[in-house]
């Protein structure tokens, strides 16, 4: 299932009580992040944000830092509290302050950590090393994914886009250790420099795991030349944002016709689950040679590949010689940081990821107040009469389009702050003693868990996301928006703020997260949740029209000389910062109907503030690495254009700020879509 989400951060409704000195804001604005030098008309990024930007410097354990990062690293000290709090308190045992306090105590033990050494990799590398058949490989390959070790394909229990009630199985291309195909075919001299740095991580980590210098070096290239093969069978990240291109339903027998050396009886017994009568096998093609490969590549390189594939996806659990290593190559070459962030902070991430639920109730418990909820449900409801009426109004768009869309529309659900019903962690021993042991222990329940789905009505009611996350969602498969309790805090929703800011801020997140449903991907999922052309022929010809439009203004943004912005990768975020933030804007004009008009605040009017409030939330810095990484695999935009991109399309924007062609900011053909 693909979780559309908004990057980074959304909104709030908290007192400033929870919110440090330091990132408090007294008003919904300072003006004081402006660089007033710079013409508003000409880049309204660096406009709104110049001081700040100037000011700002990146921390050496980070990769980016922002108005997101800076929300989420305070929620990381609270967290922090949450969890030194239950480490130092005895409390019953598969209690939830248990669980997350011997969890981050744990994580935090490095002494027992380094003492363990190889310990919790040896049974792998032992089963490894007895592999002598292809029959062999593939019943490994089962138990390393019951694990939660990656190996050559996924496999996993999750929705039937076409019919979204039900679970099935879906396996998919995987096997990879680098963040996309890309990585492995492009040839330009970074991806050649790339290449190089990833050989030399694999080698080095051959050599922890105690082979001679020579034996590793040939160890990394065969790893190389296989995952190589499996990249070029692989779709790109553009390409598997087409649902179509990942559904290809077929029956067991006609998945083991496809795939004749991939024996799925033994796969299915080594993962302990009776098979299905049918499955997705996405991606034909990728299956195509990963079955070729397990025939024709020797037994002696699946053993290099499978020991690769144990020792990288460990590397945190094991001695700091390879997480350093595991670091160098994805945290300083791939990302730019400088260091690694503290252990704490490491170790209240893997607490949120493993146990989100346990902690992340306590959490909003503490922070996520009952008037939250009510403030962000009426500012939803305000933003879907919008949207209906932007529907309604579609010039482009037939009547019998529109009544798909409208049904869509009032079918869609929400979810705030925590799940209304938890599924708990019964089942699951974690305790102090190792933290690898704790690791694996929550990998195995969760993928058990995962497949006591099969065979059930599909659970809509699932949240995706931990309360403590910064960040919000669409799903095409629920037609559903989630908006954390992590999220919903200031600076993106201030009480003390005017609603101009506040429609800009929050109100371009709720925006953006709605008209998911109807970007290029979400369009193409029916009010059910289901993968389905409900559009007319006319209708969805001049909707990818409006598209191929937005395609081609984020093509021609420069982040870097000759790094230009996928504008097909991005294309459903553009849409949806776009068409968000015109649904907020004419939500927010419309709250205005029938009042006195707001006075100006800092010499703004009320509509210059909308878009300046907008710009502030996307307020961040980039390192080099790291826009290099975001532009080849992140379906978001980078922050200058999120902000610059939808408001050059604006006549709304271009009338607030008197901006007039030939202005950078006004666009002569802009996108029309929303």
């Amino acid at each position: 299932m693909k979780r559309r989400t908004f990057n980074a951060v959304v909104a709030a409704f908290l007192s400033f009580s929870m919110y440090s000195a330091a990132n408090a804001q007294s008003t919904g604005f300072d003006t004081s992040r402006m660089d007033t030098s710079v013409e508003a008309c000409t880049d309204f990024f660096q406009y709104a944000n110049g001081s700040w930007l100037k000011s700002t410097q990146i921390p050496p354990t980070e990769s980016r830092w922002g108005t997101f990062d800076i929300l989420r690293d305070s929620n990381s000290n609270l967290l922090r509290e949450i969890l030194e709090t239950a480490a130092r308190t005895k409390s019953p045992k598969g209690s939830n302050s248990q669980m997350i306090g011997d969890y981050y105590s744990a994580c935090m033990d490095e002494a027992s950590i380094e003492k363990a050494g190889l310990k919790p990799l040896k049974p792998f590398l032992s089963k490894i090393d007895k592999v002598k058949s292809s029959a062999d490989v593939i019943r490994l390959i089962g138990e390393m994914h019951s694990a939660g070790l990656p190996a050559l394909f996924s496999f996993g229990a999750g929705p039937d886009l076409k019919d979204a009630n039900a679970v099935i199985i879906n396996a998919g291309q995987g096997g990879l250790t680098m963040p996309g195909k890309d990585y492995y075919t492009k040839d330009d001299a970074k991806s050649v420099e790339t290449k190089a740095k990833f050989v030399d991580y694999m080698t080095n980590m051959f050599k922890l795991l105690g082979d001679t210098p020579d034996a590793a070096a040939a160890h990394a290239s065969k790893v190389m030349d296989m995952q190589t093969r499996l990249a070029k069978a692989s779709l790109s990240s553009t390409e598997l944002r087409n649902p179509d291109l990942r559904y290809n339903k077929v029956t067991m027998a006609t998945a083991q016709e496809m795939t004749p050396n991939i024996n799925w009886t033994t796969y299915f017994a080594a993962r302990g689950v009776t098979p299905e009568a049918t499955l997705n096998l996405a991606q034909p093609n990728f299956f195509k040679e990963a079955n070729t490969m397990v025939s024709t590549v020797s037994i002696d390189d699946w053993k290099v590949y499978l020991r690769w594939m144990a020792v990288n996806s460990m590397a945190a659990m094991l001695p700091k010689a390879f997480a350093d290593e595991n670091f160098n190559f994805f945290g300083k070459h791939l990302s730019g940081q400088k260091e690694r962030q503290p252990r704490w902070k490491t170790c209240v991430q893997n607490v949120d990821g493993a146990l989100g639920e346990a902690l992340g109730m306590e959490y909003a418990s503490r922070v996520f107040k009952p008037e939250a909820k009510a403030r962000m449900n009426e500012l939803i409801d305000n933003l879907m009469v919008s949207m209906k009426g932007r529907i309604d109004g579609l010039a482009w768009m037939g009547s019998e389009t529109k009544k798909q869309a409208q049904a869509k529309l009032s079918t869609f659900k929400r979810k705030i702050g925590y799940p209304d019903k938890l599924r708990g962690y019964a089942g699951l021993m974690v305790d102090r003693k190792s933290y690898a042991g704790n690791v694996m222990a929550s990998n195995k329940f969760q993928i058990n868990r995962n497949f006591m789905d099969l065979g059930k009505p599909r659970d809509k009611s699932r949240m995706g996301m931990t309360p403590p996350t910064v960040n919000a969602s669409y799903s095409s498969v629920n037609n559903d928006i989630t908006f954390p309790a992590g999220i919903l805090q200031p600076p993106f929703f201030n009480f003390n703020a005017d609603d101009a800011i506040n429609y800009g801020a929050i109100g371009g997140v709720i925006g953006h997260e709605i008209t998911h449903g109807f970007d290029d991907q979400g369009s193409r999922f029916d009010a059910d949740g289901n993968l389905k052309m409900w559009w007319t022929a006319d209708d969805r010809k001049a909707f990818e029209e409006r598209a191929d439009c937005v395609v081609k203004q984020f093509n021609d943004y420069e982040v870097q000389p000759n790094l230009f912005i996928n504008g097909r990768l991005t294309l459903g975020e553009n849409i949806g910062d776009f068409a968000g933030l015109t649904v907020s804007y004419y939500a927010f004009k419309r709250s205005l109907e029938g009042k006195p008009r707001p006075a100006n605040i800092d010499g703004f009017t009320p509509e210059q503030r909308f878009f300046l409030g907008w710009a502030q939330v996307w307020a961040g810095k980039y390192s080099p690495e790291a826009e290099r990484l975001q532009v080849a695999t992140n379906t978001h935009s980078l922050p200058r254009w999120r902000v610059n991109g939808p408001l050059s399309n604006m006549p709304e924007f271009a009338e607030a700020f008197a901006c007039k062609a030939p202005a950078k900011m006004v666009r002569t053909k802009p996108c029309e879509i929303w």
